[in-house]
């Protein structure tokens, strides 16, 4: 309950900072289109941070990294406070040093934004109850996860693992291992929704752009496939050897259960409404200075109606608690601040080097930085660069969809690489850390920051990444 309260005044806090100060309205991330930077980061505009204010991310990420293995008992009740001070060192920073507030709070409404999603699709998916009564073989594994990479682009990235880590990790009972729940986070989680602007958030950030609705799923399908082909042979090949549970004499009917019709409702609620927004339907009103828009109120919303009206059966039986989106809320609020000085340094670097970038700079680029930074904005940042290339301007949707039409394998590469490489870190998507927290409190031993990196990340997707670019951008 204390925790919840803290949240709360967290909250709070966040949206009277965006009100008592000039801020833009809703779009992509709650902000208009005609008046985004997409880097807020003009040296005409603003001054550029010094390099040292990287320090709170580097550090909020080492003790992300450490905090669980090396000191649990201290994290586990300290990362709150932990982030949101590293968080407001940052904020300080911006507004006393530089004298720019613009950008701390752009990346509150950022953070509200992104919180109203999540929260709403991870409580509407916590009321639906999905039980496969079928003994786990790997090839049932195999359809259970092409299945989740394909809604994932219905629902989002994070509807799907909500909806299904849960029946996932049933079906695997008596034999599931921490890979099991890696190659979700890696099929499910991520690589999965980058087909559709639902799919992911930097997705939907280029539609609301100009990039044309069904440019994605007609220029990345064939990308997409071989992907998740790849990813899902490894994992087939793994899950063969896992002998465990084989000896069982349990009986199985075969069928298939669905209950919470009413949060499926809610859910697809949840979906339309992202487009409900000044940048996609003109005759939507702004709120500003408020700094949610109507579809992030019917989010929130949707947070209390879903779990209000839930049955509660279906609750108790997922085991559904607020700790996966407490924690997600907590540790995000801190990266999301104390990332502003990197995006910024970045996003300057890449407008001042455009010329010299190529698509295989753009695949890797903003791949490593999705893996650690948030991918909208490091999407925005490169595709900046990459119209910049040919003298147009990335706020002008005009310019974005001439760009879409002559120069399609940088906009290629920045898709691609901004959903798949999510999957590298527990922080490259939001999604991650809840399958993780989920996981965890089932009883699942999950491998470390590092650990999830150098066991699984590393060896597993990179390999996979190298063959897509070395077939699709080795230009």
């Amino acid at each position: 309950m204390k925790k919840i309260i803290c949240l709360f005044f967290v909250f709070a806090a966040l949206a009277f900072i965006s009100v008592s100060a000039p801020v833009y309205a809703a779009s992509p991330d709650n902000i208009p289109v005609e008046n985004l930077d997409s880097s807020h980061s003009s040296s005409e505009a603003h001054p550029l941070p010094t390099p040292y204010m990287v320090i709170p991310f580097i550090v909020l990420l080492l003790m992300i990294a450490s905090g669980p293995v090396l000191y649990h008992h201290f994290w586990d009740k300290f990362y709150p406070l932990i982030s949101i001070v590293l968080g407001l060192i940052t904020a300080a920073y911006y507004f006393i040093i530089l004298h720019d507030p613009s950008a701390v709070l752009h990346s509150v409404v950022e953070y509200l934004s992104f919180i109203a999603l999540l929260s709403s699709l991870f409580v509407a998916s916590g009321g639906i109850l999905i039980k496969v009564d079928k003994k786990a073989t790997p090839l049932i594994n195999v359809l259970f996860l092409l299945f989740g990479a394909v809604i994932s682009n219905v629902i989002g990235t994070t509807g799907a693992s909500m909806l299904l880590i849960r029946p996932f990790i049933k079906i695997n009972k008596g034999r599931i291992k921490p890979y099991h729940i890696i190659f979700f986070i890696f099929v499910v989680s991520n690589t999965g929704g980058a087909l559709t602007p639902i799919g992911d958030p930097p997705l939907f950030l280029g539609f609301l752009r100009g990039v044309p609705f069904f440019w994605v799923i007609q220029h990345v399908w064939y990308i997409w496939i071989p992907t998740i082909l790849m990813i899902l042979l490894i994992f087939y090949l793994i899950d063969s050897r896992n002998k465990s549970g084989e000896t069982s004499s349990e009986e199985y009917s075969g069928r298939i259960e669905f209950r919470g019709i009413k949060n499926v409702i809610f859910l697809l609620i949840i979906v339309i409404s992202v487009f409900i927004d000044p940048g996609v339907m003109s005759w939507v009103p702004s709120l500003h200075p408020f700094p949610l828009g109507i579809r992030e109120i019917i989010m929130f919303s949707m947070v209390y109606i879903a779990y209000k009206f839930a049955d509660q059966s279906i609750l108790k039986s997922n085991e559904f608690d607020f700790g996966p989106i407490k924690e997600v809320a907590y540790l995000f609020v801190g990266i999301f601040l104390t990332m502003i000085p990197a995006l910024q340094l970045i996003a300057y670097e890449s407008k001042v080097l455009h010329d010299h970038l190529n698509a295989t700079t753009f695949y890797w680029a903003t791949g490593t930085l999705s893996s650690f930074l948030d991918n909208a904005p490091t999407y925005l940042n490169f595709l900046s660069a990459a119209m910049g290339k040919f003298g147009l301007d990335v706020n002008s949707m005009a310019n974005v969809k001439e760009f879409v039409i002559h120069d399609e394998i940088y906009l290629q590469a920045i898709s691609v690489a901004a959903v798949f490489f999510g999957a590298c870190t527990y922080i490259g998507n939001g999604p991650n850390f809840m399958v993780k927290s989920i996981s965890e409190r089932s009883g699942i031993q999950m491998p470390s920051f590092f650990a999830y990196m150098y066991k699984y990340s590393l060896p597993v997707l990179i390999p996979v990444y190298f063959i897509i670019w070395l077939i699709f951008f080795n230009a």
